[in-house]
């Protein structure tokens, strides 16, 4: 149940008292203030350095930090997939959408205004004006008005839907600044898995190679019954095995250009012939800056979202709590009648109007504390996920790092062993030059050594995939504003 008791007043000095108490109590906010968000296991987030951080730096890393890779193929594809990313775009329509609430929010907070223009005619009426009118004549009435609301922001409650609203609008920013981060490694995945499966392809190609030609050796060496039938066998089953491996791995690659061209928002098939070319995986750099972990709560969108959600959520409890007192809204109405449209705008024809008018709900205040009590229990929930999108945040920098290292001294053991079988080539090269030994044996150990560049090559493809994890896993990638 709701009062609403107007009261005309007609004489502009009653008119200017009676809306003084109304403007002088505005701006009182009722409702918590926003004071921050809550501390997050502070000895981690104060941390000069990340636990796991190893020999990285802890310098401000580069936010488009695909860039470090020196891959010109790959920036394109990036600066593609941000500027028409239908997923970029969804997010920067939810943007512009949140922008707009805000601005209606705002504008709540300024009087409703109308005007109104009427030309009435007549014919055998009575008018209010003029009396009947004379032998049924005609008669006309010309009238413009003006008329004003305006509700006074007594509690605050428009404030904190102004507060909440802008929030709102920036917590929808960070999630497009997380949309392109999301997306900037999707896309550089995407070309590294490639360019790893074109050059998986070309190294069980040149194996299968090899292995055609010990098969070759080993029939003719049955023929002259110097191997038996369990050695050729041995050998054809091998081949076949390498040649069944790349059937797989062609599809592979048709699956990551299809990926990468729906990543930049093309057709499935539109990068083929850029990218059929075979190529090396970008390698990462020497020496990675990933910064503190301080930074990195600055720096993650989503981490950022999840306090501008716990602002919204915060304000939304003042809104609701504005519900337990009255509203007071100011009325006036100008306008000029007449009959006679010349002298529509003589002093004789101004008619006013003004009122406040008080608007309260004193029996639905369980309704009004529920609300209440609901809007508190949403801000819990928005801060518990807070600390958990801070812990998670922790966590994927933290595994990120101890992974990329791990990988970096797989690197360094695989390309030892790739050492090796070169120096094993080239030996038994030079006995087979010496015959000392057998062809087979050199195409033997030539595979062998193959096997080696293919487990390297793919170490690196993973080390720069773990590269690409840890920058998302840092909140980089959005475009710098």
């Amino acid at each position: 149940m709701s009062l609403k008791l107007p009261m005309l007043i007609r004489i502009p000095r009653q008119l200017l008292a009676g809306f003084a108490v109304p403007l002088a109590l505005a701006g009182c906010v009722v409702g918590p203030n926003y004071t921050g968000p809550p501390a997050v296991v502070p000895q981690a987030v104060n941390a000069p350095a990340f636990h796991r951080a190893g020999d990285a730096s802890n310098a401000a890393p580069v936010a488009r930090w695909w860039t470090v890779l020196n891959d010109p193929e790959l920036n394109t594809l990036i600066e593609a997939a941000l500027a028409a990313s239908p997923d970029a775009q969804a997010a920067s329509a939810r943007v512009r959408q949140a922008r707009a609430t805000l601005r209606q929010q705002k504008a709540a907070l300024l009087p409703t205004t109308s005007a109104s223009a009427l030309a009435l005619g007549s014919q055998g009426l009575t008018s209010v004006l003029t009396g009947p009118a004379p032998g049924g004549d005609a008669l006309d009435v010309y009238s413009v008005g003006f008329d004003a609301t305006w509700e006074l922001d007594l509690f605050g409650g428009q404030a904190r839907a102004v507060e909440g609203a802008r929030a709102q609008a920036q917590a929808y920013q960070d999630d497009l600044e997380g949309a392109e981060v999301s997306l900037t490694a999707d896309v550089a995945e995407a070309y590294v898995e490639l360019r790893d499966d074109q050059q998986q392809l070309v190294l069980s190609q040149r194996n299968a190679e090899l292995e055609a030609k010990m098969l070759d050796l080993a029939q003719k060496r049955r023929a002259g019954g110097a191997a038996s039938d369990l050695d050729v066998e041995r050998l054809n089953t091998q081949l076949q095995n390498t040649r069944a491996s790349l059937v797989p791995l062609s599809a592979e690659i048709v699956a990551q250009l299809n990926r990468l061209a729906v990543l930049t928002a093309q057709a499935p098939g539109a990068l083929d012939a850029q990218l059929e070319a075979p190529a090396l995986p970008p390698p990462p750099p020497e020496k990675i800056a990933v910064g503190d972990p301080a930074a990195l709560l600055r720096q993650r969108p989503d981490v950022r979202a999840a306090e501008r959600r716990l602002e919204q959520q915060n304000a939304l409890i003042g809104q609701r709590t504005a519900d337990l007192f009255p509203k007071v809204s100011l009325l006036g109405d100008v306008s000029f009648v007449s009959t006679d449209p010349g002298r529509l705008f003589d002093g004789g024809s101004l008619a006013y109007a003004g009122a406040p008018m008080l608007q309260w709900s004193p029996f639905d205040f369980g309704r009004v504390r529920a609300k209440i009590g609901q809007a508190r229990a949403e801000r819990d929930l928005a801060e518990a996920n807070y600390r958990k999108t801070v812990l998670g945040a922790l966590e994927d920098a933290e595994t990120a790092l101890a992974r990329y290292g791990a990988q970096r001294n797989s690197v360094v053991s695989l390309e030892r062993v790739k050492a090796s079988a070169d120096r094993a080539a080239r030996l038994e090269n030079l006995r087979v030059q010496g015959g000392t030994a057998a062809l087979t044996d050199m195409l033997d150990v030539e595979a062998r050594r193959v096997e080696a560049d293919l487990g390297v090559e793919q170490a690196k493809a993973r080390l720069t995939l773990d590269f690409v994890a840890l920058q998302k896993s840092l909140g980089l990638g959005w475009k710098a504003s």
